[in-house]
């Protein structure tokens, strides 16, 4: 997908960049709760009658996460959106969806069903406290939504970053619309990124 870029100094250079970016939107799979900031493998037990389901909480953990009562001390974040199979191959999830939890399928000696399996598929997480990087400008999340800051990480890519400057890299681009089509973004606009959804043009201006 070619984007077209403008300098603060008003001149012009195309750059191609992946039909998804990396980094702010689709399977997340560097996203998660672990201090590492990797998605570790969910652990099939839990408390509700479905796996991990809507409105369920998740650990912390370093190596796994299990499902606990929401309202417990071990609680750390809310699904928000489950669904089965591959991520990529799924419905996305919400806009301030903070990580994805990828769950193998697992074959246990007993689950909610009774067959003995626990299905693969991913949970859309939502933090139970601050801070929320799937929110806008928070600087991740599994997808990049109006209000998010992205920076040009060399190679014809872009990458999500914390609009406050907080993050490792300092934003240079910040979206402030999304439209159907190119043609529906300001003069002003200087980087067109694809969201996805229903107007799956994010229109992005200098900071």
């Amino acid at each position: 997908m070619t984007m077209r870029r403008t300098t603060r100094r008003g001149r012009c250079a195309g750059i191609v960049l992946a039909g998804l970016l990396l980094g702010c939107q689709g399977p997340a799979a560097e996203h998660g709760p672990s201090p590492g900031g990797a998605t570790a493998p969910a652990a099939a037990s839990g408390f509700g009658a479905v796996f991990l389901a809507v409105d369920e909480c998740s650990s912390f953990g370093t190596t796994s996460f299990t499902e606990v009562p929401c309202a417990g001390e071990r609680a750390a974040a809310r699904v928000v959106a489950r669904h089965d199979g591959r991520a990529g191959d799924g419905p996305p999830c919400p806009g301030t969806t903070d990580f994805v939890l990828h769950i193998s399928e697992q074959r246990l000696s007993h689950d909610e069903d009774g067959d003995g399996a626990v299905p693969g598929g991913y949970a859309c997480m939502r933090a139970l406290q601050p801070p929320h990087p799937g929110d806008p400008g928070g600087g991740g999340g599994p997808r990049t939504i109006v209000g998010d800051c992205v920076y040009d990480a060399g190679g014809g890519k872009v990458r999500e970053t914390a609009c406050d400057g907080g993050g490792r890299e300092k934003p240079e681009f910040q979206v402030t619309e999304a439209v159907a089509a190119r043609s529906g973004c300001p003069a002003a606009t200087a980087l067109y990124v694809q969201l996805g959804g229903a107007r799956p043009v994010g229109c992005a201006r200098p900071m």
